[in-house]
Formats: C-alpha cells, sequence, structure tokens
C-alpha cells in the first residue's frame, strides 16, 4: 500500500497474467489446444455463507479457485481482505501454477480469499468465519491432502490454518493424512520449521543469485555481490522483514523501509530488528531514532537505491511512478507489484526486474516440505541426525590424531552438528532457488529474441506445464 490506501488496478489483474502468458507462449512449441488448456482456470468455487456473531447473522462472500489440474493437489493461499474479488483470485491461482512448475513443485495452482477486513472481528469470531468458509470448500471437494491444499496469505496465518485442519479432520473422521489438508500451520499442529521465514528466505536466495552474475551486474553498472548494495524494502509484515534482515545480515544496506503509515530513510543504513521492535511498541515505524520520515510512504519508492523491493500488494509500481523509480533492480517480493505499464517503462530504462512468479516461490516451495513431512508423519532429520552426529565426531578425532592438531571450536561445532529441520528445510529452499535462477537465466540468454526475465520464467513455466500434459497422454 503505497500511500496508505490499496490502489485500484489499471485492470484486469487476471487479464495481466494472461497477457505476460500469451506473450511468452510465442516462444514455445505448443499447440494452440494446449495453450488454451494451461491459460484457464479449470475450476471457479463462488460462494456467499452466514456466521451468527456477536452482532447478529453476517453473510459473507468467498472464492477457491483451481486455476489447473495437470498435478495434483493444487496449492494456494487463502487471503483475507476487503479487496477480495474473483478476477484478482483467478490471477494468484494462474500465479500459483506458473510458480509451483518454475521451481519444480509438483502441484497445480489454486487459491482462495474471503471479503472481510479482519481487523473488524474478534478472534473467536474470526474462527467462526474461518471453520464455516473450511466446510464450504469440504461440501465441494475444494480442500484435501490429494485434492486442494491451502496455505496463508495476506491477513490470514499459522492460528486460521490450525482451525482450517481441525475443521477438515472433523469432517474426515479417521483419515490418516488430513493433517495434510493445508500448510503453513503452527509446528506444534503438523507444521514445519523454517515456513515462517520461508518466502522471505526465498527471495533472499534469489537476489543474492541474481546480484552474484558479473556479466549482468556490469550492464547495470553494479559490482557483484550484496555487500554494500542500498536497498529499499516496501512492508514491514513477514515478507518484507525476512527479507530485508538477511539481506542486512549478507552485507546489504537497508537504506529505507515503508509501511502504509509512511517510510522511514537513513542513508547509512536501518537496523532491521531495532526497527521491528520500534514499530511493534510504538505502533509505528516513524520517528525511529535518526532516521528521516517520508510520507506519503509511496515517495519511499522513487529514491535512489541497487535493489528496490516491493513486498506489500499489488500494484505498486504503476504508469504513475514508473518514469520516477530509480532503481537498478526491482525484486518482486508481493505479487503483481509490477503493472505492464510501469514494466515496459522500466524495461527501457535498463531496469533488471526479477519476477514474483520466481521471487517469492519459497513460500510455496517450503509448503511442499511440510505436505511430505505430513503425509510422512515423521519430522525431517529425526532419524538421521544423531548417526550424522557421531560419523562427523570419529571423523574429526580421526584428522586430529593424524595431523596432531585441534580444529578451532568454531569449526569443530559446524562439522558435528547433525542437520536438523530447519537446517534440511533451508538447504532444500536455497538448492530450489538458486537452480531455478539459473534455468530462468540460461533461458532467457539462450534465446535473444526473449525480452526479459519475466518472459523468460513464463517459458520456462509453459513448458513444464505443457510436457506434464503431454506425458499424461492427454495431448499428443
Amino acid at each position: 500500500m503505497a500511500n496508505g490506501i490499496r490502489n485500484k488496478r489499471e485492470h484486469s489483474f487476471f487479464g495481466d497474467v494472461v497477457n505476460y502468458f500469451e506473450r511468452a507462449a510465442k516462444y514455445t512449441i505448443h499447440p494452440a489446444g494446449l495453450l488454451d488448456q494451461i491459460k484457464g482456470c479449470n475450476s471457479i468455487y463462488r460462494m456467499n455463507f452466514p456466521v451468527r456473531l456477536n452482532k447478529g447473522i453476517e453473510v459473507f462472500t468467498a472464492f477457491r479457485v483451481e486455476h489447473s489440474h495437470h498435478k495434483l493437489p493444487v496449492k494456494g493461499g487463502i487471503r483475507y481482505s476487503t479487496a477480495v474479488n474473483q478476477d484478482e483470485v483467478m490471477a494468484l491461482a494462474a500465479l500459483m501454477t506458473y510458480k509451483c512448475a518454475v521451481v519444480d513443485v509438483p502441484f497445480g495452482g489454486a487459491k482462495g480469499g474471503v471479503c472481510i477486513d479482519p481487523r473488524k472481528y474478534s478472534e473467536i469470531e474470526l474462527e467462526k468465519i474461518t471453520r464455516r468458509y473450511t466446510s464450504e470448500l469440504v461440501k465441494k471437494n475444494f480442500i484435501g491432502p490429494g485434492t486442494d491444499v491451502p496455505a496463508p496469505d495476506y491477513g490470514t496465518g499459522a492460528r486460521e490454518m490450525a482451525w482450517i485442519a481441525d475443521t477438515y479432520a472433523a469432517f474426515n473422521p479417521g483419515q490418516i493424512d488430513a493433517i495434510g489438508c493445508v500448510t503453513g500451520k503452527p509446528v506444534s499442529h503438523g507444521g514445519i520449521r523454517g515456513r515462517t521465514a520461508a518466502t522471505g528466505r526465498g527471495i533472499f536466495y534469489g537476489i543474492r543469485e541474481a546480484v552474484n552474475k558479473k556479466d549482468d551486474m556490469k550492464k547495470l553498472g553494479l559490482e557483484p555481490g550484496l555487500q554494500n548494495k542500498r536497498v529499499i524494502v516496501q512492508g514491514l509484515g513477514n515478507v518484507g522483514y525476512y527479507t530485508a534482515k538477511f539481506l542486512q545480515e549478507a552485507g546489504a544496506d537497508i537504506i529505507a523501509l515503508a509501511e502504509y503509515e509512511g517510510a522511514i530513510y537513513d542513508k547509512n543504513g536501518l537496523d532491521v530488528d531495532e526497527v521491528f521492535k520500534h514499530r511493534k511498541k510504538s505502533g509505528s515505524i516513524l520517528n525511529f531514532k535518526k532516521a528521516k520520515n517520508i510520507m506519503p510512504s509511496g515517495k519511499a519508492l522513487e529514491m535512489a537505491c541497487d535493489i528496490l523491493i516491493p513486498a506489500a500488494l499489488e500494484n505498486q509500481i504503476n504508469s504513475g511512478n514508473a518514469k520516477r523509480i530509480k532503481a537498478k533492480i526491482i525484486g518482486e517480493a508481493a505479487n503483481g507489484p509490477v503493472t505492464p505499464e510501469a514494466e515496459r517503462v522500466l524495461l527501457k530504462k535498463g531496469v533488471l526486474i526479477i519476477p514474483d512468479l520466481y521471487l517469492n516461490a519459497g513460500g510455496v516451495t517450503v509448503s511442499y516440505f511440510e505436505w511430505l513431512k505430513n503425509l510422512s508423519h515423521v519430522r525431517f532429520g529425526r532419524m538421521g541426525k544423531r548417526y550424522d552426529q557421531l560419523v562427523n565426531s570419529t571423523l574429526v578425532d580421526s584428522i586430529e590424531t593424524a595431523v596432531g592438531k585441534s580444529l578451532s571450536k568454531k569449526n569443530k561445532e559446524i562439522i558435528l552438528h547433525g542437520a536438523d529441520e530447519e537446517h534440511l528445510v533451508n538447504s532444500g529452499l536455497e538448492e530450489t532457488m538458486v537452480n531455478a535462477y539459473n534455468e530462468i537465466r540460461e533461458t532467457w540468454k539462450g534465446n535473444k529474441k526473449i525480452p526479459d526475465l519475466r518472459t523468460a520464467t513464463f517459458v520456462v513455466s509453459i513448458n513444464k506445464i505443457a510436457n506434464s500434459y503431454i506425458a499424461s497422454g492427454i495431448f499428443p
């Protein structure tokens, strides 16, 4: 929310996604019928349901869209927002299909939403609404570990996912895999360690990989690596916070942070954790130590920097402010933060846009790991950690005896420590993001006709989905 309000889209969000798809499809060799099957949404469920609240009965409008069934289950978050509408949910479901394909997560895409401002309801009321929404999904078979697996999105979190899991289990007594009907749950309720930071960590890995490409950075007039890169992050929610935190730890300077109440700037860099504590205490990021307040917050997007990361909502960089953007790299942490009109302006200026389709796929990647954990009924690392420690300890003792010298305490601790669940999750996430970026970049550089990274990302995705349909025998 660049100016404290949610900007209206310049036109259809789903239309934008379709246009991106069709632009990329020209660089593939698949028949029109197959491309049409991939492009459209397979199932759209719009519902109205009543809930008895403290002030009386209220009727809510909600959606669940399953975009593609080329792989099952389908996967996608549930958002709570007054701006939820069918076009938005269709677009986000489509993006989930392409996103999963890009990072080789074997799901089709889906998305859900309830038209609600969660801040206006008590916890008990939100639980009633969430459980009723889940029951509506159950009625139409729009939820289940082998059919459709939701996750958190804007306005929802682990609490809501726990309510969903419990409601689904109540409708399906004795189903051994019921806990896998939803991801993003609390660890105590079948969740996975590392999920909370997953999207932000994935964005960090993606940006780190991009800025390590010497040829690409040379064209932008930048040195490779994150060290001393000037970064501006819009949004200090879960995604923005962890993205900024990991970038700062890697040596980047977070010179500005923007939220709906305003933005703050310090050319010497902001301490992300300290800003987070300040906001929690005061209710605002404004008036932080020696930082300069910027009003409205949208002006922060237009400040000079090396990397700009919109991590709030869609449509934040549009035809109205694109010409004033001075960043050399834009990392799309949110879904659809740059409109097509803005993208055309930015590409002409030589800006490198790392697309949302790839960059924020860390969340669904770790959700996939959580789903696997739920189906296997065992915590990652449980069976191997102690054995690995024993083997590593024996190896270290042998090396120290052979060379007659002890390793440093720090190095010894690193070697001896067996991998636990969070280590394995982060390792798998890093592997996924690094491999995916290099595949996208190779597609981009390997075909000089492909104009940009976003188009290359769609090409990679379309080819994988098409090959899945072809392998099934549906299409020749």
